[in-house]
């Protein structure tokens, strides 16, 4: 069986003002649908085919592991955002947080200082690794998994995710994200998923 796009968890324009129908139409309508295409013209009539794309993520390389992984990727980031999300986390998410680093407001900014001085095309994920929380860089097509560290969020850092909206000001990109759409409950479930 093929690989699909997955749908959005909300319509294309609910992110506006902070992230517009426009970028979607491209970062989701496109370059999303760019990686399942090539994954599939990748794997057609090989074992690859047959796997999961968790499984790719975790054992594939090359253009199988990249398409794979940025499929993974996309899908992840679109619901580490939500319409009218930001503010903070709660319950054991919140504990974790201040736990591993000191505070809320400390783990964004360590979030958002890994986008903003992420260096070429990547990520920033907030991880659970060994029962401990961290904010770690991904170049490229790069996933946690495969370190294996369990993903709770991330915020994408590719031009793409940005560019028709900030131009190059990546950094008000970041501050939109983190104040406007970061989805803690999101975040949440895959830490309680992790235990």
């Amino acid at each position: 069986m093929a690989f699909e796009l997955p749908p959005l968890p909300y319509a294309q324009d609910a992110l506006a003002p902070h992230i517009s129908a426009e970028t979607l139409e491209y970062h989701y309508g496109k370059h999303h649908q760019t990686y399942v295409d090539k994954l599939n013209a990748a794997v057609e009539g090989k074992p690859e085919a047959k796997q999961s794309l968790e499984e790719l993520v975790r054992t594939a390389s090359g253009g199988v592991f990249n398409n794979a992984a940025q499929i993974w990727n996309h899908t992840f980031y679109w619901n580490s955002l939500k319409p009218k999300g930001g503010g903070e986390p709660t319950g054991d998410l919140k504990a974790a947080i201040e736990r591993d680093f000191g505070s809320v407001k400390a783990c964004k900014e360590a979030l958002a200082e890994c986008v903003k001085t992420h260096f070429g095309s990547g990520w920033a994920w907030l991880v659970v690794k060994d029962g401990k929380l961290a904010v770690v860089a991904g170049h490229d097509a790069d996933n946690p998994l495969r370190d294996g560290a369990t993903p709770l969020l991330t915020i994408d850092a590719w031009e793409h995710a940005f560019y028709i909206d900030y131009r190059n000001a990546k950094p008000k990109y970041v501050e939109a994200v983190l104040e406007h759409l970061i989805n803690w409950d999101f975040a949440a479930e895959n830490l309680a998923a992790a235990k």
